[in-house]
Order: C-alpha cells, then sequence, then structure tokens
C-alpha cells in the first residue's frame, strides 16, 4: 500500500521537530558546553586540588555548623547564593565573606534561565551581583545557571560580559538514592572525584540535612587522600 504524501510530509516534520527538541534539551542541560561565553566544569590538574561549592541560601540556620566545620578543616568554599535570599539574610552573607569565602552568583530568583528576556536576565543577574558586592565580597563573580540550564540568551548575556559560568563535575545530592545519608554522599564524591573536579552540594535547608552532615566526613576523607580543597578562584588559577 502507498503511503499519502501528506502522511510522509506530517512524518518528516514531526521527526524533524523531535530531533530539533531533543538537540535543544541536550545543549539547554548540558555540564560541560554552552553555545557562547567559557563555560567550567572540571579543570585539569597534574597535583589533588578540587573545589568545593555550595548552592543556594545563605540561611541563617546552618550557618553556625557550616563555618566551624569549613574552619576546623581549614577550607575555603564557593557559595553560589541567590540574590532572594541575599536580602533575606544579609548578616549570613557578610560572615561568609569576613570567613574568607567566595560569592558566586545563581541568580536572583533560581528560576530556569531558559527562554527569558534579555531584561530579565540581566535583572537577575545584575540585581544578584549587587547584593554580592554590598555583602562586602570584592572577588570575581563566577556565575552558576539554576539547574544547570541555559541555552541562548543567558549564554550571549555572560559572553558579552565576560562572565565565567561553572557547573560541575561531582553532584552527589542530585540522586535521591546517594543523598539519603551523609555517608553515601561521601562515598559517591570518593568514587567520582579526581584532580581539578568541582563538588556540589546543597547544605541550606531541613530536605537537605545529610548534605549538611555529610561536608565534614567529605572533608575529612579528601584530606586523608591527599586532596586540597581550595575556592574556585584558585582552581582556575586566577
Amino acid at each position: 500500500m502507498q503511503i499519502p504524501r501528506f502522511a510522509v510530509r506530517v512524518g518528516l516534520a514531526l521527526g524533524g521537530t523531535l530531533v530539533l527538541v531533543a538537540v535543544l534539551h541536550t545543549l539547554a542541560t548540558s555540564r560541560t558546553y554552552q553555545l557562547f561565553g567559557r563555560l567550567v566544569a572540571h579543570v585539569p590538574r597534574a597535583t589533588p586540588i578540587v573545589a568545593l561549592t555550595f548552592d543556594d541560601g545563605p540561611t541563617e540556620g546552618p550557618l553556625d555548623s557550616l563555618l566551624a566545620t569549613l574552619a576546623a578543616h581549614e577550607v575555603r568554599a564557593t557559595f553560589f547564593v541567590t540574590g532572594r535570599e541575599l536580602a533575606a539574610a544579609p548578616h549570613a552573607a557578610r560572615r561568609l565573606v569576613q570567613a574568607g569565602h567566595e560569592l558566586g552568583n545563581h541568580t536572583y530568583s533560581h528560576r530556569h534561565m531558559v527562554l527569558r528576556s534579555p531584561r530579565t536576565i540581566r535583572r537577575e543577574i545584575e540585581t544578584t551581583d549587587s547584593l554580592i558586592r554590598v555583602a562586602g565580597y570584592p572577588g570575581p563573580i563566577y556565575f552558576r545557571p539554576p539547574y544547570g540550564t541555559k541555552l541562548l540568551g543567558l549564554p550571549w548575556y555572560l559572553a558579552r560580559h565576560h562572565r565565567t559560568s561553572v557547573t560541575w563535575d561531582v553532584e552527589p545530592d542530585s540522586y535521591r538514592e546517594v543523598s539519603q545519608s551523609a555517608e553515601g554522599i561521601v562515598r559517591h564524591v570518593l568514587a567520582r572525584v579526581g584532580p581539578g573536579s568541582i563538588i556540589l552540594l546543597h547544605p541550606w535547608y531541613r530536605s537537605r540535612a545529610t548534605s549538611l552532615a555529610a561536608v565534614g566526613p567529605l572533608l575529612d576523607s579528601l584530606q586523608a587522600r591527599g586532596y586540597r580543597v581550595v575556592p574556585l578562584r584558585e582552581l582556575l588559577g586566577e
């Protein structure tokens, strides 16, 4: 039986649309590639050096515990903070800066930054930059897209403003079966970490209690294996 021509055309169109959607989704969610500008997910290193990064926040609740743990291990970390939470807890941000940690930009509202207007992208980033400076942070402000998603408008803005996007190559608490325990998080990291890795954790919320609990044991384990944990600026050699 001969297939009608219009049915062939419809099938080809649908097939092409599905391929295009798959390509766009791959580009939007890639941890290692974006269409414009500089993106870093891992830094090739010959020596055992890694960066520990924290997303979201800051909030007052876990702050004392987190700062004490990092200080006890003599570790400086990089915190990708949201503008909305910075505005709600400016004292927490100042304490992070005073303790020698880096602040990065994780947008103001933590919405997906795909299919957003240029005005929205600019506002989300620049408002958060301003709040980071108000907190007293003087260093380079790296950017991390919420959920790691980006496509056209966001990378274009970042490239035009010479901004570095930083993702990650180790993300233990992104997996429910891993994040059920602090021990599971530590095991996951140790099985995947290597020189130049960028580790991502979310320690700020009650739902992420195991991530907060994992920070101390994770640092113990990394340091026992000879790793030095540094801020992103040092890992990037800047």
